[in-house]
């Protein structure tokens, strides 16, 4: 298809050439109905089989370039196309069970050494994404597990719950959900719920950035046998950007502001494709607390590789 697409023109040039005595009138049909050349319409239907919205964007281009008149008959096909195209998603949409249309990648990690030391370790992180018509729903699960010398290291335990009603393609109002433990930054359970706006500021096939801001409300319970209750300030940003084949860099971070103990996550990412839906992934994960019960320090960091598998 893409040898076509580069000959287009030289096609194009010798289909005015045999179409008619004037090029730019087209091929009509004796009621003055404008018909596709051949060969231009063997590459149209080859693009659209081929569901390569691309590819017919770049068709009816030069058909327009070349000859407005069937130039005018090949954007009404790609119109056509484009609209039923859009009928079918819409109704596999509503038509979609509870369970369906879920999209997600399942990362996990681990470690184990022995010998002069004994650590043992593991990572994993589920994340799942439902698309809709007016909602998209979020799912994110992780937990982070090491052992060393026979003593608990680290253990930390996230899950959180994000809906989002869809304003336009790129405006949108979020809520948010989430339970947190980690006794090693200083809280045995932490509670949040938050709602928002949100705003996706950079939508490209190569590129995303969806921002968020919003009102929260914040419990949690410290190692120390305080409780804390309180209402803050929620933002989170949400990056990804795909710079090279098979190479994507994600910066995901989220920030609760309040008048005690703020606290900002964040976590920084490198994937490489290994084959298929699999990627092997390095990752460094930032998470402070501003004010952390006696003893704890503020600012906890943990680097780790996984398998990442996209469905």
């Amino acid at each position: 298809m893409r040898a076509l697409l580069l000959a287009f023109p030289l096609l194009l040039a010798n289909t005015a050439v045999v179409t008619g005595d004037n090029p730019a009138d087209g091929d009509r049909h004796p009621a003055g109905e404008v018909t596709i050349p051949p060969p231009i319409k063997a590459m149209l239907e080859a693009a659209i089989a081929a569901g390569n919205d691309a590819e017919v964007t770049t068709i009816v281009k030069y058909a327009r370039t070349a000859d407005p008149a069937s130039g005018d008959a090949v954007a009404k096909v790609a119109e056509q196309w484009r609209d039923e195209r859009k009928r079918a998603h819409d109704t596999r949409i509503r038509e979609a069970r509870l369970f369906d249309l879920w999209r997600g990648r399942a990362e996990l990690g681990g470690y184990l050494t022995t010998g002069n030391s004994e650590t043992a370790g593991a990572t994993g992180v589920l994340d799942l994404t439902r698309e809709g018509l007016q909602w998209r729903q979020k799912v994110h699960l992780q937990a982070d597990y090491q052992r060393s010398l026979g003593i608990t290291t680290r253990e930390h335990y996230l899950a959180s719950y994000e809906p989002n009603y869809k304003i336009d393609s790129r405006r949108y109002i979020y809520g948010a959900g989430q339970f947190e433990s980690d006794r090693f930054l200083g809280y045995t359970d932490r509670y949040s719920a938050s709602v928002g706006a949100g705003y996706s500021a950079i939508q490209t096939p190569a590129m995303k950035l969806d921002l968020e801001l919003g009102p929260a409300y914040r419990y949690t319970a410290f190692t120390d046998q305080t409780e804390q209750s309180s209402i803050a300030a929620r933002g989170s940003m949400d990056f990804g950007w795909k710079f090279a084949p098979g190479l994507k860099l994600t910066q995901v971070a989220s920030a609760y502001l309040q008048h005690y103990n703020s606290s900002v996550s964040g976590t920084t990412a490198l994937a490489a494709k290994v084959v298929g839906p699999l990627s092997a992934q390095l990752s460094y994960v930032v998470q402070y607390e501003s004010m952390p019960p006696e003893g704890r320090r503020t600012t906890d960091t943990t680097s780790r590789a996984s398998l990442v598998y996209t469905f």
